[in-house]
């Protein structure tokens, strides 16, 4: 197996139109892990991404009569315009299917490659299924974003491009996962030459296809899948790649969304590029496996594999980003509502900088605040403060890890009302296309009331959005048949302590 694709690799015909980027070396976060750290830089290739060299080596291998009758893919960002490029050069047309909740700065980009796109379908799945209906009835190829053994091995040559540029011990490369294809084409590469240095797979805590496949030992389907870093939320892993990274990968490591924002400040910081959250997934994972793993030796690699990233998205990366590297600390807190309070806590805290401080008047004999403290001993000094102000009798609930308190609370802190009963708060993701608000308050029976409503766009292809909604104990049968129906991804908050702490109204019962 491995001689095959070692000779696929090196016959590979990427560099027609890719280019060999460079290793950068990253020394301010080597300095501050104790390791040795340089990133490949795959962002500065012409489509920003490593999917250039994959689908490039597909199209320039296909038979003349198959390239000239057009090629199709379905893809909503990176592969979509690796294809449109290479088709551009080989002078044939590519079709792109994308579904409704692509970014139009994406199709816009394809466009402009001379690529001809197809809206098709909230997702994915069914931009896919459309790709390949069109496939059969327009009588294109279809090129595949991973599970194909040309793509694998076009992908393969970042890692052998990685062992030329670092003569040095090597102890470690971490490779994001989405499909698959870029592992298992560089676990090829690298175990075939240097089967010594450890090959590990990252993927997000919450889009995590090849763990759950490898667990299974087949290729399973996610029932959700995040959407934060959109380069790799991919449902379910293709065989061949399964096959490949089962037999290959040491190990894989999952990231959540915070550790994957402050990787990307990492990159910016020892770059000035700023990549992509899929991008930086490889750079999360090895800060992880590095902190877990200190007795390690030899440099430790990661892979910059895109930067085509929405500007807006940046807003959401850098409130994030301090978080995900430890250096801030989200807490509620209770403290007596009386002249002097806030004096008094912020006195208890020292010189440490404040970062947020959210607070509203109740009436009450106790105020509850929410507040960010700049840590500089990550987990410890937390810790270290939590008790501390525990000691001093004030009440004390940690938010850093809260999804709901990060999300929404933090901006909606003061939102008490007294009286309201049988709410229920919902946390939902909304695809980010015309109208689904609309269909999510049109699909709602008329007489239940949203009590709570609060919407935060994150410039991805889906919307965050908190809801309270007051249902009677006798129709929740049928508010879970509305949820049901609306098909929609959401998470029952109603007992989260972040809404019993600055949302919930009084009584404060168990609904």
């Amino acid at each position: 197996m491995l001689n095959d694709y070692m000779r696929k690799i090196l016959t590979a015909r990427v560099y027609d139109l890719a280019i060999q980027t460079p290793l950068d070396p990253m020394p301010r976060l080597s300095e501050r892990i104790g390791h040795r750290v340089s990133l490949k830089r795959e962002d500065l290739q012409a489509v920003f991404s490593f999917k250039l060299r994959g689908a490039y080596n597909k199209m320039a291998h296909l038979p003349k009569h198959d390239l000239s009758r057009g090629v199709i893919c379905a893809s909503a960002g990176n592969h979509a315009q690796g294809v449109a490029l290479a088709a551009q050069h080989l002078h044939t047309q590519a079709t792109i299917v994308m579904p409704t909740t692509t970014p139009a700065i994406k199709i816009r980009a394809v466009e402009r490659l001379g690529g001809h796109t197809i809206v098709q379908g909230d997702s994915f799945d069914e931009a896919h299924a459309h790709a390949r209906h069109l496939e059969q009835t327009s009588h294109l190829t279809f090129i595949h974003p991973f599970d194909d053994p040309e793509v694998i091995a076009g992908q393969g040559t970042v890692g052998l491009e990685m062992l030329r540029q670092h003569s040095e011990p090597i102890g470690a490369i971490f490779v994001q996962i989405g499909g698959g294809g870029l592992a298992a084409g560089v676990a090829a590469g690298i175990k075939f030459l240097r089967p010594d240095i450890k090959v590990i797979g990252v993927e997000p805590v919450d889009a995590a296809s090849m763990k759950a496949a490898i667990a299974a030992g087949r290729p399973v389907p996610l029932d959700h899948v995040g959407l934060f870093a959109d380069g790799v939320a991919v449902r379910q892993v293709g065989d061949v790649t399964f096959g490949l990274c089962q037999a290959l990968l040491d190990e894989i490591v999952t990231v959540d969304g915070d550790e994957i924002c402050a990787a990307v400040k990492d990159i910016f910081d020892d770059t000035r590029a700023i990549a992509e959250p899929a991008g930086a997934v490889g750079l999360a994972g090895l800060k992880a496996y590095a902190a877990r793993h200190p007795e390690i030796s030899g440099a430790l690699l990661a892979i910059n594999s895109g930067a085509n990233l929405n500007f807006d998205r940046l807003r959401h990366i850098s409130e994030r980003a301090e978080i995900g590297e430890k250096r801030e600390a989200l807490f509620a807190v209770t403290i007596p509502e009386q002249p002097g309070s806030y004096r008094r806590f912020m006195e208890t805290l020292g010189k440490r900088s404040i970062t947020e401080f959210n607070y509203r008047y109740s009436g009450t004999d106790t105020a509850r605040i929410f507040v960010g403290i700049e840590l500089r001993g990550g987990d410890e000094e937390k810790q270290q403060i939590a008790r501390h102000l525990s000691e001093l009798g004030y009440g004390v609930t940690d938010m850093s890890e809260n999804e709901m308190a990060k999300g929404h609370v933090r901006y909606m802190v003061g939102g008490r009302f007294d009286g309201l009963s049988d709410e229920l708060i919902f946390r939902f993701e909304f695809p980010e296309r015309p109208g689904a608000l609309l269909k999510f308050l049109n699909d709602m029976p008329q007489g239940w009331n949203i009590s709570l409503f609060h919407y935060r766009n994150h410039g991805a292809d889906h919307g965050r959005v908190l809801a309270g909604i007051q249902i009677p104990r006798q129709q929740r049968a049928d508010f879970q048949t509305f949820l049901d129906r609306l098909h929609y991804d959401y998470w029952d908050e109603t007992q989260n302590p972040a809404y019993r702490l600055f949302l919930a109204g009084k009584p404060d019962v168990v609904r």
